[in-house]
């Protein structure tokens, strides 16, 4: 056909014959019907149809909190829900961990979302109508169990994704994999747990994704606000327990033996010169912190021994090592002034930096700012909280970022922190952590790039 077109007019030269057909093709391709994207719109009524179940979900979480290694209820449920919406489900990893995978409908790559789904021991002090009244036992004693660092709210928002792009799964191109992990706070002494054992029991062995996000519910931003940090992010965190051995006396006669008590009182008072003495914090922040201190039983009796524990929180390896040197050698002459020893022990599975990687940061921020609104993104200054999603930062380019929770009107700064049993979560936040996790993870698959 189209050589008969240029036998009837002769004149069209061998140039104006390809601009002929170039013209005949975008012709054909402009009245071809365009395959359908993933739109803002489509994205936005979808979050808000999700809203209600998202709520309702975080509620029974808070309402029924589980400890590290014992989230047996939660991911029950996660299960559940993911087999519902059609997803290939695998459970068992690292204990009580759930990964969801789905298949869009168009080839393009895989992105991995990220959810903690562990509670703390702590007990509530919130007056909510779903306040948490559990309790458990950790470390020997029973305690309080809160969910008072967001993590309800960080499964029932994945979930709430995880139902959006399953609707959506015929227009989506690429992988989804859903990954609720277990022990983000830690596995109990003596087990493993969290981001490393999933990866240790093959999270990325057979399908590795492309990109990977995650996000966390912060009191220190108030609701509507987005905080983030390209590089270094989020604190490396180690334990450590140093038991400090003296000999037993009355407490009448205190020359009668070696007082281990007098002696963890001077250590803990000497590690504070770490980082205002030692540690360039010109470079990057330090901290050391003692969060617990355990030893006698009786008004007068010396004991033979105390135990306490605490964190170290780093950015560099150099600094990391020079804090681990520092508690070692302060702790051991201190006890040695008093006639005592020590015995210091690192705790297992140290979290690293997390780190957001540059071009993925690059990519994400754009999508941010369109969703939440450019003035409510912003860089943050260094956080010395720690997460062990920088595992998977380590595995994959990834990005992670802050939700603000504290509602409008109130100083977040003066807000009770992440951990504290004062924690609220202002739900007027959660709509907007759907959607940008959701912008994040469909922006990558659709391949947005940033302007």
């Amino acid at each position: 056909m189209l050589r008969a077109l240029f036998h009837r007019h002769p004149g069209i030269t061998i140039m104006s014959h390809r601009q002929f057909l170039a013209s005949l093709l975008l012709f054909a391709t402009a009245a071809a019907p365009a395959q359908a994207a993933v739109t803002d719109a489509s994205l936005d009524a979808a979050t808000a149809a999700v809203m209600p179940q998202v709520v309702t979900w975080r509620r029974d979480f808070h309402q029924n909190p589980e400890l590290s290694n014992r989230e047996f209820r939660t991911s029950k449920i996660v299960a559940e829900e993911l087999r519902k919406m059609g997803l290939e489900v695998r459970t068992g990893i690292a204990h009580t961990g759930v990964v969801g995978m789905l298949k869009g409908g168009k080839p393009g790559p895989m992105v991995a979302l990220r959810a903690d789904m562990d509670a703390l021991p702590v007990t509530e002090q919130v007056d909510v109508p779903f306040k948490s009244t559990a309790t458990s036992e950790y470390r020997g004693e029973k305690v309080g169990v809160m969910h008072a660092c967001g993590h309800d709210g960080h499964t029932a928002i994945l979930l709430g994704a995880a139902r959006v792009l399953a609707g959506i799964r015929a227009e989506l191109p690429g992988t989804v994999m859903f990954v609720f992990q277990p022990a983000e706070e830690g596995a109990p002494d003596g087990e493993r747990g969290g981001a490393s054992l999933m990866l240790d029991e093959g999270l990325f062995a057979t399908t590795k994704p492309d990109a990977m996000f995650g996000l966390h519910l912060w009191s220190a931003l108030n609701t509507g606000a987005i905080g983030y940090r390209e590089g270094s992010f989020m604190a490396a965190s180690d334990r450590f327990k140093l038991v400090i051995k003296g000999r037993q006396t009355h407490g009448s006669r205190p020359w009668g033996g070696v007082d281990p008590i007098v002696t963890a009182a001077q250590i803990v008072m000497s590690l504070q010169t770490i980082v205002s003495r030692q540690v360039d914090i010109t470079r990057y922040p330090a901290v050391v912190s003692v969060g617990a201190i355990k030893g006698g039983i009786r008004n007068n009796i010396i004991p033979d021994s105390v135990e306490m524990v605490g964190t170290f929180r780093t950015f560099d390896p150099s600094v990391r090592a020079q804090v681990i040197e520092s508690i070692r050698r302060i702790s051991s002459d201190v006890a040695a002034s008093q006639g005592a020893t020590t015995e210091f022990e690192l705790g297992g599975d140290p979290n690293p930096v997390v780190v957001n990687d540059a071009a993925l940061t690059g990519r994400v921020v754009v999508s941010l700012q369109r969703i939440a609104g450019r003035d409510n993104v912003d860089v943050i200054p260094f956080v010395t909280g720690s997460e062990d999603y920088a595992y998977y930062g380590s595995k994959v380019p990834s990005f992670f970022y802050f939700v603000g929770v504290t509602p409008k009107g109130q100083d977040a700064a003066a807000a009770p922190s992440n951990h504290s049993p004062l924690f609220f979560v202002d739900e007027g936040a959660l709509p907007v952590a759907v959607r940008t996790i959701l912008g994040a993870a469909v922006d990558y698959l659709q391949g947005t790039q940033p302007d």
